[in-house]
């Protein structure tokens, strides 16, 4: 009878490692990859989610004083220091808070493209 071949741990090939280099998210964005516009696209889409609620939170209150003023009549007729109630309310309230908002749109709107351009820029 034969001895049986000896057994032999298989730790790794014999064929050279050749190295894979990984694309970075600017090279997938520049070539328009499906991966690059997936990026681009999430990053639109936050802009967007932003914008229509920086918008429905605008049209909410604003469209709501009119509805303020004709459901309570009472509104109407009272004054602030001669000024008429509704003046007071949109010389001293609205545009201040319109104002804010803008502010706090464009910071949003800064920080989002802050994340991405660090998310660009990391890999």
């Amino acid at each position: 009878m034969s001895t049986p071949p000896q057994r032999v741990r298989v730790t790794r090939s014999r064929r050279p490692v050749r190295s894979v280099r990984r694309r970075t998210v600017r090279e997938e964005i520049a070539d328009e990859s499906r991966l690059g516009s997936t990026y681009v696209n999430s990053l639109r889409r936050a802009q967007l989610h932003l914008s229509l609620g920086t918008i429905a939170v605008g049209l909410v209150t604003l469209g709501a004083l009119p509805l303020l003023f004709a459901l309570v009549p009472a509104l109407r007729g009272t004054g602030v220091m001669g000024l008429p109630f509704a003046w007071v309310v949109l010389g001293l309230l609205v545009y201040p808070a319109v104002v804010l908002t803008a502010r706090w749109y464009v910071r949003a709107t800064e920080r989002l493209e802050a994340d991405f351009s660090e998310l660009v820029s990391r890999r």
